[in-house]
């Protein structure tokens, strides 16, 4: 049996090649044949719902993950056909941090800030408050008030802001403080009996942060912000995990190290013992993986 490795990595603009950046031709497929090998578990880290996830997995004809962090770290599930089954033991992990308050409760409790504008119902969960807001607001005073009022209902939260760049609209998500990709990649691991060594992060976007400086091993791929490269750098630096942290560049299987072609680089970096068998050299075995929806 080789060595086992967990494959975690974001979706948008790092597996999914739906940035500006070209795709190297067959990098996907290569990506795929790594993840049919016995030992890699894969899992997908998103802030995408279930239902975005499956999309993706279909129009991209990604292989079927063992588990997707899905929600903004708000969700785990274990993947599988037919069934997504979300792990509760997740949901007790982080439950704790909104001190007994559900989610209706959180929204009343900020419905008088005027610049929040609450989200579909299809895209809130039990521990996912979601909003959109102007993207000239004043982020930082909204964003005091909206800590003092949790703050005094003794609820622990991170405020997640992003921006959906299409639609021209920013988007705030207030989760529970543990509800982190890097606290879900954590979780996972140690349930799973790995150590970090055994583990691979691999982003893009500023919101991956957080796993690309830790000690978890990361790739940060080829078509990431020049800005998220240089703040992951320092930040990596900075915290002592410089070692754990790689900026994929291109070259490998003369690939342009973008999205999937980032990936595949970085697991090289790490775990060089399996780059005979991402180029071709070795046959593939072990379990396959579905490119088709559940």
């Amino acid at each position: 049996m080789p060595d086992r490795l967990l494959l975690c990595t974001d979706l948008d603009r790092t597996l999914l090649p739906n940035g500006a950046e070209p795709e190297s031709a067959g990098s996907r497929a290569c990506f795929r044949r790594l993840t049919e090998r016995a030992g890699v578990t894969v899992a997908y880290v998103t802030g995408r719902d279930r239902s975005l996830v499956e999309g993706a997995i279909g129009d991209y004809q990604l292989p079927l993950p063992d588990f997707a962090i899905t929600d903004v770290g708000t969700r785990i599930y274990r993947v599988g056909a037919p069934r997504w089954q979300a792990w509760r033991e997740w949901d007790r992990e982080i439950d704790t941090d909104w001190a007994g308050l559900g989610h209706d409760q959180l929204r009343d409790l900020l419905a008088d800030l005027a610049p929040l504008r609450l989200q579909e119902p299809t895209k809130q969960n039990t521990h996912k408050l979601s909003y959109y807001v102007s993207l000239d607001l004043d982020r930082q005073r909204l964003d005091t008030a909206i800590r003092s009022r949790l703050g005094a209902q003794r609820v622990r939260a991170s405020r997640v802001w992003s921006v959906d760049e299409p639609a021209g609209v920013g988007l705030l998500d207030i989760v529970p403080e543990r509800a982190t990709k890097l606290h879900a990649i954590e979780f996972l691991r140690t349930r799973l009996g790995l150590s970090r060594r055994q583990t691979l992060f691999a982003g893009d976007s500023g919101n991956d942060l957080a796993v690309l400086v830790s000690a978890i091993p990361a790739v940060a791929v080829a078509n990431t912000a020049r800005d998220v490269r240089e703040a992951a750098r320092a930040q990596a630096e900075a915290a002592g995990n410089a070692p754990a942290l790689y900026l994929a560049r291109g070259g490998f299987l003369a690939m342009n190290g973008n999205y999937s072609a980032g990936i595949l680089e970085g697991v090289a970096h790490f775990h060089p013992e399996l780059v005979r068998f991402m180029s071709g050299r070795d046959a593939p075995h072990g379990r396959p993986h579905s490119g088709q929806r559940t």
